[in-house]
């Protein structure tokens, strides 16, 4: 059977270097008890060594072509490959209620979305580890001060511990893509729930971000009351005099209350 071919509406580009498949797949090494569920296996690079290395596997693949390669070279994945979007795949309906891991060479049009479904399995999914495109990838583990800190970093690193690994070179691909990849790994951390109102805690990031240059009082002037702003500064310190890439995760849980409280004063008022 010929090799599949890179489809580029599908974001494919097929990882060909067996070493760096190798050290993926050991990001997970710890996990082997768990249930894994890889993104995307394409031609199975690295299927092969999650198999190898001892993996309970299924694996997702939207493209027909690669699901029959699939079928042809990995007759351990009988009845384990899932023919459907991940971005619309109930994973507790695939893999079962308990605690599980998320691995791929995940396509690179679609990254940050695949993150943020994993992340509505936050209570199931433990780890999530796997390559992206390199700015990506850093921009996801970036800390507070970082010009690449944002929305995803702040919204991720509220439920798990991130770890940047390693740099892919372009040349170990086909094709090989325009820029350089990175290797990360998210684990879940201890959290259980936000310390302030979740769906105000998302908006008051997105928000913040969306006009990064701004102080936050700038940027959250849409949703301070006005009758709030003159007295910020005296009620909240340096608050909102900085910039939301100076804040971190715990500030923004901090800052998403004193809006919910000033919020519901005024309602009160």
């Amino acid at each position: 059977m010929q090799q599949v071919r890179a489809k580029k509406s599908l974001g494919q580009h097929f990882l060909i270097d067996l070493d760096v498949a190798q050290r993926i797949a050991a990001t997970i090494d710890n996990y082997k008890h768990l249930p894994a569920l890889e993104v995307g296996p394409g031609m199975g690079v690295l299927t092969q060594y999650l198999l190898e290395n001892g993996h309970n596997l299924k694996v997702v693949e939207l493209d027909g072509e690669s699901v029959d390669y699939l079928k042809v070279h990995f007759p351990a994945l009988d009845g384990r490959i899932i023919e459907k979007d991940f971005l619309k795949l109930d994973l507790r309906e695939a893999c079962g209620d308990g605690e599980m891991v998320v691995i791929g060479n995940y396509p690179y049009n679609i990254s940050s979305q695949i993150l943020f479904h994993v992340l509505d399995y936050k209570d199931q999914v433990v780890c999530c580890s796997g390559m992206f495109q390199r700015e990506v990838a850093q921009r996801i583990a970036a800390g507070p001060g970082s010009k690449t800190y944002g929305i995803v970093s702040v919204l991720l690193q509220a439920w798990y511990d991130i770890e940047y690994l390693f740099t892919v070179d372009e040349n170990v691909f086909d094709p090989p893509p325009k820029v350089k990849s990175g290797v990360i790994r998210l684990v879940r951390n201890n959290v259980t729930h936000l310390d302030c109102d979740e769906r105000l805690f998302k908006s008051v990031v997105k928000t913040s971000f969306g006009q990064r240059r701004k102080t936050l009082r700038n940027s959250l002037r849409g949703m301070i009351p006005p009758e709030a702003l003159p007295t910020l500064d005296e009620h909240h310190g340096d608050m909102f005099k900085r910039r939301p890439e100076q804040l971190s995760v715990s500030e923004f849980v901090e800052l998403t209350n004193i809006i919910k409280n000033l919020q519901s004063v005024t309602i009160k008022e």
